[in-house]
């Protein structure tokens, strides 16, 4: 198994990401995840959306809260064809609980408590600490990955901008017809 040091921190101190390395460009991995209702969720299931997907160490924290909180809130400005998932590795139970209590009505959560399937396909998975790393990937309508995020210390909020207007640029791409090598290479 890949693992990577120096991409992250926890409160300064260095932490190790176990999984692959993905880079803009690649097509984006399966996964096998689960909703709040326990059911199965995999890439295919948003197959032709623009996808931002968020992975966050527990959604019971502060930064988590405020970080979901402001996705939910951004996600009412995207057309249905950008679709926001966070996944983190709490129980599909407490995330329901959370989801409930924070009015979150337009962020997909999504739990990778059974396999770390995401967390290991995407190299997320914290070694030390057992949990997702605080990281957005954007990912195209046809599952090419186009944007990367690993924060840098994990308990600072991301760039919600940056991953923001990399699918916004996607929508637009997308919208141009029989332009072929606009792409964001």
């Amino acid at each position: 198994m890949e693992e990577r040091a120096g991409v992250t921190s926890f409160k300064g101190d260095p932490v190790t990401l176990l999984g692959s390395e993905l880079k803009i460009g690649d097509q984006a991995p399966d996964f096998r995840v689960v909703d709040t209702d326990l059911n199965p969720v995999s890439l295919v299931d948003f197959k032709g959306k623009t996808k931002i997907i968020c992975t966050v160490p527990s959604l019971d924290t502060p930064i988590c809260d405020t970080e979901i909180r402001r996705f939910n809130q951004e996600a009412a400005q995207l057309p249905d064809s950008v679709v926001v998932l966070t996944i983190s590795l709490d129980l599909p139970f407490a995330q329901k609980r959370w989801c409930g209590g924070a009015g979150i009505d337009r962020v997909k959560i999504l739990s990778d408590y059974q396999d770390r399937s995401f967390g290991l396909a995407y190299g997320a998975l914290i070694k030390e600490l057992k949990l997702l790393s605080r990281s957005i990937f954007v990912v195209d309508a046809d599952d090419t990955i186009r944007y990367i995020q690993h924060v840098s210390e994990i308990t600072e909020e991301p760039d919600y901008v940056a991953a923001l207007d990399a699918a916004k640029g996607e929508i637009a791409i997308k919208q141009i017809p029989g332009d072929e090598v606009c792409g964001g290479y």
